[in-house]
């Protein structure tokens, strides 16, 4: 089977300001091209790249994958972690692989980046996916600091009671309070399904037995998320208005997301299905913020629908 894959994909080096950025194809170019963006800032691609982007391309699509500048495995000591910068290193992945047009899937933080991307270059996308996506950070950090407060009273944890009570004292601008939000997420188990499938159990099982993923899998840059907040002040947006932009422009924005990830409450899931649409948001059960992976199947079915 890792024959067959590997015989189909090609790996390609992208280079940019004398930089070379990690890429990576999957499936036919004579297909609808899809370009996923990573999470983050200071991830990779990994997650996405070794459990569903064969599997997409497998059905009919041209599946690209990368590493942003900086991140992963797309190294470059000067990098300046500008939306510029990326979206001038998502052209130069359109000028690579001949693209004129292409979805783009933005899983979590390149939920953020796929929506300014097109709406910076609406030629050139036909689509956007939010897969895990936030439409406000803050939002975002008061559901966490709500969930997390729960949790821990549940648990008659009063320690960590009292680092939220600190928490919510804390300037909610700052990339402290960022750092801090996500790591109570962590701790109180918001990225993980509380009844996973048995189809995310292999798949899990099988990309954390890969010594050769592991490293990747765990591996985060702080750069990024320093760079991206000091010349972005990424956890400040609200895309609403982005979004409303989108629609004018008639660019179709689509939504998958999972019951049980703790970084969103329902309410903001109602929210954006409101804005975009009812029937261009998928709410899954049994699945948390990696939903190609919590539920692989039905992100590929919802995909191939949507896209027809």
């Amino acid at each position: 089977m890792k024959t067959t894959i590997f015989a189909i994909l090609l790996l390609t080096s992208v280079f940019t300001y004398g930089q070379t950025i990690y890429s990576k194809t999957f499936g036919s170019n004579k297909d609808k091209a899809v370009i996923f963006l990573h999470g983050g800032p200071g991830y990779n691609c990994i997650n996405f790249e070794a459990t569903t982007a064969q599997k997409l391309a497998d059905n009919g699509f041209y599946v690209i994958v990368y590493d942003r500048r900086g991140e992963g495995r797309s190294k470059d000591p000067n990098a300046k972690f500008t939306f510029k910068e990326t979206f001038d290193d998502i052209n130069s992945i359109y000028t690579t692989y001949n693209l004129k047009n292409a979805i783009i899937i933005g899983h979590s933080f390149g939920g953020i980046v796929a929506t300014l991307f097109a709406e910076a270059n609406p030629q050139k996308v036909q689509s956007i996916i939010l897969v895990g996506a936030p439409v406000s950070l803050q939002q975002t950090f008061k559901n966490i600091i709500v969930k997390s407060k729960s949790f821990y009273t549940n648990k008659k944890d009063s320690i960590n009671l009292q680092y939220v009570s600190m928490l919510e004292k804390m300037d909610t601008t700052s990339l402290l309070y960022s750092s801090y939000c996500f790591s109570h997420a962590m701790q109180t188990g918001s990225y993980s399904p509380k009844n996973p499938t048995e189809e995310a159990k292999a798949i899990y099982a099988t990309f954390r037995s890969d010594t050769s993923l592991k490293k990747y899998a765990s591996q985060m840059t702080y750069q990024a998320p320093q760079g991206f907040w000091k010349n972005e002040k990424y956890t400040t947006l609200n895309l609403t208005d982005n979004i409303e932009h989108l629609k004018r422009l008639k660019i179709k924005i689509y939504g998958l997301y999972g019951k049980d990830d703790g970084l969103y409450s329902t309410q903001q899931i109602a929210d954006l299905q409101a804005q975009i649409g009812l029937n261009n948001l998928t709410y899954f059960d049994n699945c948390s913020h990696n939903v190609f992976i919590d539920q692989q199947t039905a992100f590929i079915k919802a995909i191939k629908t949507w896209m027809k």
